[in-house]
């Protein structure tokens, strides 16, 4: 105990809040008998301060010598009984959850441990902090230059899923001292890809402070992804380029202005399911020491053990005022604090298992809902976890988008030649309207994709027929085995020449289904590049150049062919309707005005449901009646475009296929052709039109 001098301070906010003279330090904990802060200067001497003050459970002072830099961390005393989900142990210096920045790594020394590895029911008392990371006391003051959130309507969204450090550390026109960081990120050699590809929304996976898992570091490996959360406010220390005594924070800022200067979104991948302590014999490290059996989900008759629908080895608590309150107030501290425009909720289900099953009728929606910053940015499920009836596509509320499985799913099935797929197909690149027309739903309630971080990238999706995961010392046994993927005709790199002309038409074909379809397209980093991973489908723990982006060997007509795409998705509204289709009328009588859609087989005729349900048809147009949009611009004015047709070849063979009649268009131009180039530019309405094996086309109606 030191004599330094502190006041009794306030309750709210929790965490550390430098007011410029001094900083308040709050902490919830209901089962502490004592509560020390504790102060570390630059040697690692440590001060501690036994906090005088609690109300309603949270413990505080103010301390007005403690400064923008200071590192801290807390112990607390309390009930050790691991039987009974109580695991306070003061020996066990624990990271504030409301740190706005961290200091240092662990080493997952034994002391971070309140058991002796050789005896799991033996408790260890060895002191922790010379093993531990520290918060960081941050100063919130930060010149924004006038800076605004773009904004942008989601029927004018197209996100681009990146890693901070895969992106950047390869980057020739980047600075090396900066590649792999904030900085890099705001880059203007970044940016400008990011503007060149039409992207408006950059989805960061995980930058909240993660940790790396030790039996990953004892293989040489990292946990790369960053799904390993242990600070929710403070932005990982290793992405800065800057230092960590709080510079993270101000260059994570200034990355954030940088791109929304560009007019460019920053989306989050956040990880409020789990926590790095993992199950029962993991570190004590912050949470579990905190307040164990408020923060995290036990077993109700084996309360040493916990609740595991992620995965991980424990579950957030969402059943808790205080837990909820956490990520409540992280939520609201990236929007008002740092800027951000959203966020993409990693296994979105467990938040809603407010008892056991998913619910979207659980408190954590009804707080989403009712918070006037929150439910004002955007807001991304990943809608499913591991749980039991964890699978939850189409079924979150109204206010929320979601990555559409399904969508990835069915255009995979489509464009590796799967029977009986054309009709899915045609719901999945019509917005999904089976999953989310209903409750007041939009087409952009969709977030679709055909590659994420997670599995195969675009060029290994249809280089591979199998995993080749023997790099993350696994035995082949991790990542998804089922990938709907097909090699082309080869596994892996070939010099076959009509594999690889194959497998660039693929590229094209996945590209341009996912910018064309109604709903919202996330492209995932470097698949407009021709990205591989040698076949590896789950590199969470390669930091190698296994998953960074070459941009050296970047592939640049897949970059301009993807940048066409999204030029003519940015100019044509026809393909980012904010309304479904209905279809009507099903059938026309002479004179009725065409339908907003119509599905047309080979002889320009309507598809009928023989067609339909045959299961060899792999081949069929559609037609986009741009002149049928519903809606207005923001002058009011009514939205009108030019008419659209897309044919799709997804058969071993060419087929050939006659333009519609004049009241469909009198004459069309070809705007896209994955198989490049084998028709005339501009075509007349009733006209044949060949399309080659495995590819698309796309038409705009000229006068």
């Amino acid at each position: 105990m030191s004599d330094i001098e502190f006041w009794p301070g306030s309750a709210y906010p929790l965490g550390a809040t430098f007011d410029g003279s001094g900083t308040n330090f709050a902490l919830f904990s209901e089962i502490a008998e004592k509560v020390e802060l504790c102060l570390f200067d630059d040697d690692g001497n440590e001060t501690r301060v036994a906090f005088a003050e609690s109300d309603a459970y949270v413990w505080h002072a103010y301390l007005p010598g403690v400064r923008a830099g200071q590192r801290y961390g807390y112990r607390i005393t309390g009930p050790y009984d691991p039987a009974q989900g109580q695991r306070a142990n003061p020996n066990k210096l624990l990271l504030d959850p409301y740190a706005k920045a961290t200091c240092g790594e662990i080493d997952w020394d034994q002391s971070l441990f309140s058991y002796d590895f050789n005896d799991p029911d033996a408790r260890n008392d060895d002191d922790s902090a010379a093993h531990m990371m520290y918060g960081v006391v941050v100063n919130p003051h930060f010149d924004w230059a006038g800076d605004q959130s773009p904004r942008i309507p989601y029927n004018r969204t197209v996100i681009y899923e990146t890693h901070v450090k895969g992106l950047t550390q390869l980057h020739p026109d980047i600075p090396e001292a900066q590649r792999g960081t904030y900085s890099a990120l705001g880059h203007p050699a970044v940016i400008e890809h990011l503007t060149r590809i039409g992207v408006t929304s950059l989805e960061l996976m995980p930058v909240h402070q993660f940790v790396n898992d030790s039996t990953l570091q004892e293989k040489g490996l990292s946990n790369y992804w960053g799904y390993n959360t242990i600070g929710f406010f403070a932005p990982h220390s290793g992405y800065s380029s800057s230092g960590d005594r709080g510079e993270q924070v101000d260059e994570f800022k200034s990355m954030v202005r940088s791109l929304h200067q560009a007019g460019i979104e920053v989306i989050l991948d956040v990880v409020y399911n789990h926590t790095a302590e993992g199950n029962h014999l993991g570190p004590t490290i912050s949470f579990r020491g905190i307040d164990n059996a408020g923060y995290y989900r036990l077993v109700e008759d084996d309360l040493q053990f916990y609740m595991d629908y992620t995965g991980t080895g424990n579950t957030f608590n969402v059943r808790h005022p205080h837990s909820l309150q956490l990520i409540m107030d992280s939520l609201r501290y990236w929007v008002t604090e740092m800027h951000v425009d959203g966020f993409r909720f990693d296994l979105a289900a467990t938040l809603a298992r407010e008892f056991f099953d998913v619910d979207k009728l659980s408190t954590f929606f009804e707080l989403v809902q009712q918070d006037p910053i929150v439910s004002q940015v955007k807001l991304i499920a990943e809608p499913w976890d591991v749980g039991p009836g964890g699978y939850q596509v189409g079924n979150f509320p109204p206010q929320w988008t979601e990555w559409n499985g399904k969508y990835r799913d069915t255009v995979r099935d489509f464009w590796r030649g799967e029977p009986a797929t054309l009709g899915e197909f045609a719901e999945r690149l019509g917005g999904s309207a089976d999953l989310y027309e209903g409750e007041g739903r939009r087409p952009v309630a969709s977030i679709n994709f055909v590659t994420a971080h997670d599995g195969f990238t675009l060029l290994d999706l249809v280089s591979y027929n199998e995993k080749h995961n023997d790099a993350n010392g696994e035995d082949g046994n991790d990542g998804e085995s089922n990938n709907r993927s097909w090699n082309s005709g080869a596994e892996g790199p070939t010099d076959d020449p009509a594999v690889n002309e194959l497998r660039r038409r693929q590229q094209r074909n996945f590209l341009a289904t996912l910018l064309l379809s109604q709903g919202v397209p996330m492209i995932a980093h470097g698949d407009e590049l021709g990205r591989s991973q040698s076949g590896n489908n789950n590199t969470y723990a390669q930091d190698s150049e296994l998953s960074w982006v070459h941009w050296d060997d970047a592939d640049q007509d897949l970059i301009e062919f993807t940048a066409g795409l999204a030029r003519l998705r940015a100019k044509h509204p026809t393909f980012r309707r904010v309304r479904f289709f209905n279809g009507r009328p099903v059938t026309r009588g002479a004179g009725e005005p065409l339908p907003d859609i119509e599905w047309l087989n080979t002889e320009a005729a309507q598809m009928t449901d023989e067609d339909w349900d045959t299961d060899f048809v792999k081949a069929a147009g559609v037609f986009l009646n741009g002149q049928g949009i519903r809606g207005r611009d923001p002058r009011g004015q009514r939205i009108t475009d030019d008419n659209a047709l897309l044919y799709f070849n997804a058969s071993e063979n060419d087929v050939d296929f006659q333009l519609p009649s004049e009241e469909y268009g009198s004459h069309w131009e070809i705007v896209v052709d994955t198989a490049e180039g084998e028709s005339d530019e501009h075509v007349p309405a009733g006209s044949p039109l060949h399309v080659k094996a495995r590819s698309m086309i796309v038409l705009m109606a000229r006068p």
